[in-house]
């Protein structure tokens, strides 16, 4: 992976790499910075694929701990910097981390965590100059070069192994189809211990961007940062997309030039809040995908086709299939909602130390039983139109089945925002014994909207069956939150069944 990095340190060491704050580091110190943590990683016995543990915090020094691991031969094993001592405990315990990459003031926050037999390393220890490693990483392609661990929305987080063919893979790959440059400037909100905001910094290096840190989420800290720093290249989850598209957002008053390109990763981005969004920046475009953390990006929907596929998550991404498949494991016909199945070069390699779920996840191609890649089926169900775009229906595990209707959650939440009286909704089933299940719909009101609980229901009533009505609308300030930004629909559903 780190193959990128050194051909710009090479070509161009002056160019600019990476923005942190008011620091500037080009490709060249980049570099050094990185062979500085390589050095130190062998110097505290780390060999070819121990793992090394991140937990810091979105600066200049994580971006030279995830080359430097790799440098040094690591697998690196990214914290999500907002996690507290017991999700820590987890991960590094699960991971069998070898050490642990921190600064003083993050290990303060660990407090009197067990961190066992693990190496601290802080980066305010390193030697910024460091020295020439012993001998350099081998050639790799299949091997592992990182661990990500899920967000934990669906249970205890599980890692996932991703080989360096996978990174580099989804590198080009997405690189290709967003049609990013060397000038591009991109602005890194999501997590590194999340895909897409992995995904964006070896997109950035593979491509001789620059990537700019952006540690605060608040939106007029964001909205300063795109317009003093002309970011060009934006990402973000739905919901703040959410927070950005609303009237009193700073966002939705301001003109940014220079941003050319908006992408949306980790859930479905409404078709209204799409709408408002490319008529406030017309020169603006619009890219919306679909992935899946055991294989990054799978789909995406050029902006041309926007407005004649409102709703759609698009096709596959180049060079790879995916497939529509019913609970027999044949192709569905077009309309015929199934699971989507992805094939490809960005498929992991499983789920680390879970051989179980890895054989449930991660199977033969079903459509050719002679083909050596693996699927990995998503859990999606989604359905496909005659000319092969694809449209999310719902999680396999989240459709709700009320008096003999199966239900998508998500359905329901796009016609509750369609309301314009609430900013944010998230929908789940509760137990019934009478309907089987019925749906409750979590909301926050829009700002200056007059979300009244008899005001929703009218409209829902209006725009959806009866059967698709929720029962219970709960009125939030704000939504539960994962590690990585998404709703926490898990604990929202727990909190209505205690």
């Amino acid at each position: 992976m780190e193959d990128a990095l050194h051909r710009w340190a090479a070509s161009d060491p002056d160019r600019l790499a990476v923005v942190d704050r008011e620091r500037e580091c080009s490709y060249g110190e980049l570099l050094q910075r990185a062979r500085a943590m390589a050095s130190a990683l062998e110097t505290h016995g780390v060999a070819h694929g121990d793992r090394v543990a991140l937990f810091l915090d979105k600066t200049l020094d994580v971006v030279a701990a995830f080359y430097g691991a790799w440098i040094a031969g690591a697998v690196v094993v990214p914290i999500n910097e907002s996690l507290k001592a017991r999700q820590v405990d987890h991960i590094l315990s699960d991971s069998d981390s070898r050490v642990l990459v921190t600064s003083a003031r993050k290990l303060r926050g660990l407090g009197q965590a067990d961190l066992g037999s693990v190496t601290t390393i802080r980066v305010e220890e390193i030697d910024p100059v460091g020295t020439a490693l012993s001998a350099p990483a081998p050639p790799r392609d299949r091997t592992p070069a990182a661990i990500l661990y899920t967000s934990g929305s669906t249970g205890r987080p599980k890692g996932i192994l991703i080989s360096h063919a996978n990174l580099v893979a989804g590198a080009r790959i997405v690189s290709r189809y967003l049609g990013l440059q060397p000038t591009d400037r991109l602005i890194s909100i999501p997590p590194f211990s999340f895909d897409y905001g992995l995904n964006q910094l070896l997109t950035s290096v593979r491509e001789g961007a620059t990537l700019i840190l952006q540690r605060s989420h608040f939106p007029p800290d964001i909205c300063r940062t795109l317009r003093d720093r002309g970011v060009t290249v934006m990402a973000a989850v739905p919901p703040l997309w959410i927070q950005l598209a609303q009237p009193t957002s700073p966002f939705m008053t301001q003109d940014f030039p220079d941003l050319r390109l908006m992408t949306n990763t980790g859930g479905v981005f409404p078709t209204e809040q799409v709408k408002r969004y490319r008529e406030h920046l017309p020169h603006c475009d619009v890219v919306l995908m679909y992935g899946l953390s055991e294989a990054f990006r799978s789909t995406y929907l050029p902006p041309s086709e926007l407005d004649r596929r409102p709703g759609s998550m698009g096709r596959a991404i180049p060079e790879t299939e995916i497939f529509v498949l019913d609970d027999d494991g044949h192709p569905c016909a077009p309309g015929q909602v199934g699971e989507l199945v992805h094939r490809g070069p960005t498929v992991a390699l499983g789920y680390w130390k879970r051989p179980e779920e890895t054989a449930r996840t991660f199977r033969p191609n079903p459509l050719d039983p002679d083909d050596p890649q693996r699927v990995v089926y998503s859990g999606d169900l989604v359905r496909r139109d005659e000319d092969g775009f694809l449209y999310f229906v719902a999680r396999r595990d989240a459709m709700i089945k009320s008096y003999g209707n199966r239900i998508s959650p998500e359905e329901v939440e796009e016609i509750c925002l369609d309301s314009g009286l609430v900013a944010e909704v998230a929908v789940h089933g509760r137990p019934d014994p009478v309907a089987g299940a019925v749906i409750v719909a979590h909301v926050v009101p829009a700002p200056g909207a007059d979300a009244t609980e008899e005001a929703l229901l009218a409209h829902c009533r209006r725009a959806m069956p009866s059967y698709m009505v929720p029962s219970e609308f709960r009125l939030h300030d704000n939504l539960p939150r994962t590690a990585s930004g998404k709703i926490d629909r898990k604990q929202l559903a727990e909190e209505v069944l205690s």
